[in-house]
């Protein structure tokens, strides 16, 4: 299979695109024990499930959080010789370069961690904390010589840590990782930081930082339902120097709705409803994408080990949950559309956004060629129409549960228009277009869109 191409930030800085310049929606799944728990038919079975799913994205750790350094990977092997960051274990590696490979020949980018947040700042977990700046540098300049050639990456620091916290800084540390990593590359390779849950972004500790490409938010599972995520999103998108940014690490589908300090099982767990409004509302908010999570899948829980966090089932069945295979339809539906235009709307909405589980979010082309609104119930909505280019518009209802398409009609331009969505749902996307545009149908790009061939449809 011909290598991917390699990932970089669109000229407008909202967007990730391939090296041909064309679009990259980063539809991402969290596979955090990937090399530390799966076989190579399991992780074979994981990447294949993933690549008929549509997930462009696999992220995954090097230096594993549950006890990755003192519990060996499937085959027996530890990364580390006696934890020592300055001797890794080549048969370890060699496992990863291994899964890398296939994450390819599957069409799949891999953001990959270094190591996960413990290894640095140790506020929980087994750590042990094993880095300075200089062993940061060391190994990161070991691993990027290691992968310089390997384009389907994306490097992913942190690990579910803050950079600062508590008058303790590791900034320094992260900085000279990144650091290594370029010098073994070679050159700069695209770099984001995964940040713990919470209202906090990357911004928050590393706007200054030039390493940082890409900002990343992690809008969690212990706030309960509908944190405001679309709000956390337009702060990143309003700062300066401009960043794609994007959330990756929403609610798990089937985690345990806020299970910290101790869970009360009358919360519940989320579920595919909750995935997707989440997901949507981040997207059209300003996100270059976003990322997807299994509660069973991310730690690959089976019988055999110890179930984390309530899980409620076994990986191999949760790779086919509702949640997991109804995410191709946000990224189909963003890429019918003019992707590289594509700007948070809020003026295309003409009456009260809502709050909480109710809150809609809009988006539409700069031009004026559509619009995209988001309705987390099926409450009607008002729509203002002083955005169309044109003069007609084309309206119709886009299912996220199934990609199909509602044809509403076509329509003079007004000052305003309301409509009501379908009584089934719960959810469901109000597609505008401009009708001189010639659009197809939602979710399905014509040969003549902007739109990159999907790394998943590449090897396919």
């Amino acid at each position: 299979m011909p290598q991917l191409p390699r990932l970089a930030v669109s000229d407008n800085r909202r967007f990730l695109v391939d090296d041909a310049g064309r679009p990259f929606f980063w539809l991402g799944d969290t596979a955090w024990e990937l090399f530390h728990r799966l076989t190579r038919a399991e992780a074979e079975r994981y990447l294949a499930t993933r690549q008929q799913q549509r997930f462009t994205v696999i992220l995954a750790v090097a230096l594993a959080e549950f006890d990755g350094l003192r519990v060996p990977n499937a085959n027996g092997d530890l990364p580390l010789h006696d934890a020592d960051p300055a001797r890794p274990n080549e048969r370890y590696f060699a496992f990863v370069d291994e899964v890398l490979a296939l994450a390819e020949q599957h069409g799949l980018y891999v953001g990959l961690l270094p190591t996960w947040g413990d290894k640095v700042t140790p506020l929980w977990g087994a750590g042990p904390a094993i880095f300075d700046a200089a062993s940061a540098y060391g190994y990161g300049e070991w691993l990027g010589r290691r992968y310089r050639d390997q384009a389907n990456l994306v490097w992913v620091l942190g690990g579910d840590r803050p950079a600062v916290h508590g008058g303790a800084d590791y900034r320094p540390i992260w900085r000279a990782m990144a650091a290594g990593i370029d010098a073994g590359a070679g050159a700069r390779v695209l770099k984001t930081y995964h940040p713990w849950g919470g209202a906090e972004s990357t911004s928050a500790w590393l706007n200054d930082e030039p390493w940082l490409d890409i900002h990343m938010i992690q809008s969690g599972h212990g706030a309960g339902h509908d944190v405001p995520v679309w709000e956390w999103i337009a702060r990143d998108y309003a700062l300066q120097p401009a960043r794609p940014t994007f959330d990756g690490e929403p609610n798990y589908e089937d985690h345990p709705v806020n299970p910290w300090p101790e869970w009360n099982p009358a919360n519940g767990y989320f579920r595919d409803h909750d995935v997707r409004k989440q997901a949507y509302r981040s997207v059209l908010a300003g996100g270059c994408g976003v990322t997807y999570g299994h509660h069973a899948v991310w730690q690959f829980a089976a019988p055999e080990r110890p179930i984390i966090n309530h899980a409620d089932r076994f990986w191999p069945e949760a790779l086919e949950r509702p949640g997991a295979s109804q995410m191709r339809h946000l990224r189909a539906l963003a890429e019918s559309r003019p992707y590289l235009t594509r700007v948070p709307a809020a003026d295309v909405l003409a009456g009260d956004a809502g709050s909480g589980g109710s809150y809609r979010q809009a988006a539409r082309d700069a031009a004026g060629s559509y619009a995209l609104v988001y309705l987390p119930t099926p409450d009607p909505v008002l729509v203002s129409l002083g955005w169309l280019a044109g003069t007609q518009l084309r309206a119709s209802w886009y299912d996220p549960r199934s990609g199909a398409t509602t044809p509403i009609g076509t329509f003079a331009r007004t000052a305003t228009a309301a409509f009501t969505p379908p009584a089934s749902g719960p959810d469901w996307v109000l597609v505008l277009d401009d009708a001189a545009a010639g659009f197809g149908e939602p979710g399905y790009p014509p040969a003549s869109q902007n739109s990159a061939p999907s790394a998943s449809s590449q090897a396919a």
